[in-house]
């Protein structure tokens, strides 16, 4: 009977190890997911901060433009003021076509596309948009990672019991932007 109760203990120690061990790697990816978005987001707000310098910009030029202009500030609030994942990844798509607008404007301005201070902005906004994507990956498959073990058995009992929940994925889900873009000479 001493030697039943060496087994039961064993046993209830090394499943308290394991609950313990898969508990802290949950925290982890969580952190990890938690990271991968606040380093998206910085990339974003410095984006937002890009954008009132080009509007006023492409102001000087397309006064009769001043519609499309609203509403790419007013996306960039929108997106700005996102307190939740989806919340942002719903007003990105929107920014998304803004800033694709804005950009559809200077095209119809030869004198504005070679103005130097709208290429440098346009450059940063290009290397803030190669930042951000690559920021959206790092996400993604942080939050891939995440979201499958707290799906798969047995560490979804853990997931369950501490309520660890899925966390969205950042995609596009504007059918706009996942056209080919059509380029012409």
């Amino acid at each position: 009977m001493e030697y039943f109760g060496y087994i039961v203990l064993a046993v209830v120690v090394v499943l308290g190890f394991w609950l313990m061990s898969a508990y802290n790697s949950l925290v982890a990816m969580r952190n990890r997911v938690d990271e991968a978005f606040s380093t998206m987001d910085v990339y974003m707000v410095k984006r937002y901060d890009l954008i009132p310098n080009l509007v006023e910009t492409v102001k000087g030029y397309a006064k009769h433009e001043s519609e499309t202009l609203e509403a790419v500030v007013q996306a960039r609030n929108m997106a700005a003021g996102s307190k939740t994942i989806d919340e942002k990844a719903a007003n990105e798509a929107s920014f998304q076509g803004a800033i694709g607008r804005l950009f559809a404007i200077a095209e119809a301005y030869p004198d504005l596309k070679a103005n130097a201070s709208f290429l440098d902005l346009q450059n940063q906004l290009k290397a803030v948009e190669e930042d951000i994507a690559q920021s959206r990956k790092f996400y993604n498959g942080a939050t891939r990672e995440y979201n499958t073990t707290i799906e798969k058995f047995p560490s979804n009992l853990v997931a369950g019991m501490f309520k660890f929940t899925r966390r969205p994925l950042f995609e596009v889900t504007d059918t706009a932007q996942r056209q080919n873009v059509k380029v012409s000479f």
